[in-house]
């Protein structure tokens, strides 16, 4: 596997937590005890002295560093002026994922990880060589991240009870015939094994 990373995607008060406009996405993490999966694989990680890196996205009051008319999707969130805004609590990191040891990359754009931010230069300079997706979504955040990092040249293992999407049928077909082309699969479980046997 090489050494590896966990990349956190969107596990943020404003996106799944108490601040969140998105119901249903939380419903799906509820679903599948994403959190709680989560929470456990970071503190595994940790423990066998592998990377934490929570990939976030925020804005500027002002926007600026963001495309906000690009994407249908974008366009409609920053309708609401108050969305997702760099320094508010919504943009912070849910408190039973965070540990002080941890680090972040943080985005102004887009819905994925490496593009305009120093997610690749900080994984090239810890060595890492696989990075391990958890968090949000299934929709766009995850294909994102996965597509992304193979272009970079990491392996990527996508932990299935760790993320999310919606409509659950949709997330389920991203996982099977999206993911599976990019990623290998596991679960929580199946990985925390993995680590403690040294692997």
């Amino acid at each position: 596997m090489g050494r590896a990373a966990v990349l956190v995607m969107e596990m943020q008060r404003g996106v799944i937590g108490d601040l969140t406009k998105f119901p249903d996405l939380v419903d799906a993490c509820a679903r599948h005890d994403v959190v709680a999966h989560t929470a456990a694989l970071l503190q595994a990680a940790r423990a066998a002295g592998l990377p934490v890196i929570h990939c976030t996205a925020a804005f500027r009051a002002d926007r600026a560093g963001s495309y906000t008319d690009n994407c249908p999707f974008i366009t409609a969130l920053l309708r609401d002026p108050a969305h997702m805004l760099e320094g508010t609590p919504a943009v912070d990191v849910l408190p039973e994922l965070w540990d002080g040891s941890d680090l972040e990359s943080r985005r102004h754009h887009g819905f994925s990880p490496f593009t305009g931010t120093p997610l690749d230069m900080t994984l090239r300079s810890l060595g890492v060589s696989t990075v391990v997706a958890v968090g949000v979504s299934l929709n766009l955040g995850i294909p994102g991240l996965a597509l992304e990092a193979v272009n970079l040249g990491y392996r990527v293992t996508v932990v299935t009870d760790a993320v999310a999407g919606i409509p659950e049928d949709y997330a389920q077909a991203v996982l099977k015939h999206t993911l599976s082309l990019l990623a290998t699969r596991t679960t929580t479980a199946q990985l925390i094994d993995e680590w403690k046997a040294g692997h």
